[in-house]
């Protein structure tokens, strides 16, 4: 199945249920026209980082099911997957046979070799401060190879997850038989993971290189284009970096509004609500959470240093149990930019307040995108976080079918799941359509979304202030109808 305009559930295979033929069940039975895609973490064989360290794309991980399940969900559901375009596994094939074969190896050139990389006599200091980096060394990983010589390899993010040269012949087969084997099998979307690093360049801080990204960037296109599926850039940076993928036309990431969001809740205040709605594209996917934590850096010129400061204090004061440590090396949090809870906990396990973030996450343009845990207004796992000391499994709670049945009969969670429900419906959130954003006041914000023939449209007026808030449609014939309010009964 193909990208439609419907909202789509991010799950990791293993998060609602056990596996892919439970997430199969709970979608029919629970999410039957809540979501119409599923972007479905990485699910193959994996040395770490929660699956982003792939050994094998043409295998399941057999814990999850087999191809078939997948194939069963892609019948239902337009699917994403990722494709992690800066790094494979140290465990997959290709890295085993370098150690193992070195400079003989076929795979010799798919990875990038830190000393030919540098001219004699670098890197200096001066290069390595300049590399754009998340973590507080060098991106370097030292190999030892089965005939006893040492060699270090560039290696940007964990010890297991090895950067990839994009520029090398190998490489770019790698590329195209990985994602035409993941488009033969049912991916509607092609989710690029850690794309502004796959290129690396003498001179350069090694992030988003122009124009060399873009020619990258091409190349793939060149690959997904013709079979009709779509390429999504993940990039967590300053949304200028994200405006240049809307500007050339692709699909990107609304990293910023989750912040902003929480924000404009915070101090009641719309207008940074307001002025970052008016400037979306409608060419994006909208997130207030994701498997990672609550990036800060995505906001950036968007709201104020001091305002950021502000959000991020009451994010600590106002959070159920979010707590800076929880951040930090302690909890093995390498990346500063980001805050590790949940969404309902950073706006302390409030339903109302939840609700009215989702609501404007749905009239925001684009495609709204929700986080399994956020899906069921999740509160932080503090027992999952203690028990692993990884500070972002305070967001990754494991749901047993038993929890979902509970968990769905919230007051909070049936009035998302009819507001997504609306979402998916009504002709007013057409992506060719139009939208208006007034702020009547400090603390008011009206957004009026349009369908593009004019016939259909749907309003969001809320009060940042008092979290009060109305949905209303206008339908072809006229009619005015009341559809959701704040106090999460569903009227219509």
């Amino acid at each position: 199945m193909k990208l439609t305009n419907k909202a789509m559930l991010i799950t990791y295979p293993d998060s609602l249920g056990n596996n892919l033929k439970d997430l199969q069940k709970v979608l029919q039975t629970h999410l039957d026209g809540v979501v119409g895609g599923v972007h479905l973490l990485p699910f193959f064989p994996s040395s770490g980082d929660r699956g982003f360290a792939p050994m094998d794309y043409t295998k399941v991980d057999e814990k999850f099911g087999n191809w078939d399940d997948v194939k069963k969900l892609s019948e239902s559901y337009y699917l994403m997957f990722d494709f992690m375009v800066n790094h494979i596994s140290k465990q997959s094939k290709y890295f085993k046979d370098f150690q193992q074969n070195h400079n003989e190896s076929a795979y010799r050139d798919l990875f990038i070799h830190w000393d030919e990389f540098w001219p004699k006599g670098r890197p200096t200091q001066e290069d390595i401060d300049l590399i754009y980096k998340r973590k507080p060394k060098a991106p370097v990983q030292t190999v030892k190879f089965a005939d006893g010589q040492k060699e270090e390899v560039w290696n940007t993010f964990g010890e297991d997850q090895i950067d990839m040269d994009v520029t090398k012949e190998v490489t770019k087969k790698f590329i195209k038989n990985t994602l035409n084997f993941l488009i033969d099998h049912g991916a509607s979307i092609i989710r690029l993971d850690a794309f502004a690093y796959a290129v690396k360049k003498l001179g350069t801080n090694d992030f988003f290189v122009e124009p060399e990204i873009w020619d990258l960037l091409k190349e793939i296109s060149g690959i997904t284009e013709p079979r009709d599926t779509t390429l999504l850039p993940e990039i967590h940076e300053n949304y200028h970096i994200v405006r240049k993928i809307t500007d050339h036309d692709y699909f990107s990431y609304d990293f910023a509004l989750p912040i902003v969001t929480l924000y404009s809740l915070y101090s009641g205040k719309a207008d940074r609500l307001a002025k970052w709605l008016k400037s979306s594209p409608m060419k994006q996917f909208t997130t207030l959470d994701t498997h990672d934590g609550i990036g800060v850096v995505d906001a950036k010129d968007i709201l104020t240093d001091d305002e950021l400061d502000y959000t991020k204090a009451e994010m600590y004061k106002v959070g159920a149990n979010v707590k800076k440590v929880y951040s930090s090396t302690a909890y093995h949090n390498l990346d500063v930019y980001q805050i590790n809870t949940t969404y309902y906990s950073a706006l302390g396990d409030n339903d109302q307040a939840y609700l009215m973030a989702r609501a404007i996450q749905v009239f925001a343009p684009g495609i709204p995108q929700i986080y399994y845990v956020g899906l069921l207004a999740g509160k932080n796992d503090l027992d999952l976080l203690e028990k692993t000391k990884e500070g972002r499994n305070i967001n990754r709670h494991y749901y047993s079918m038993d929890e979902i049945d509970q968990e769905t009969q919230r007051p909070v969670v049936k009035a998302l799941f009819d507001l997504l429900k609306f979402r998916n419906k009504s002709q007013a959130f057409d992506l060719n359509g139009s939208i208006d954003v007034q702020q009547p006041s400090d603390n008011e914000i009206v957004v009026t979304r349009q369908s593009a023939d004019g016939k259909v449209a749907a309003t969001l007026s809320a009060n940042l202030k008092t979290q009060q808030f109305t949905i209303t449609e206008t339908t072809s014939d006229g009619q005015t109808n009341e559809v959701l309010t704040s106090n999460l009964a569903i009227v219509k």
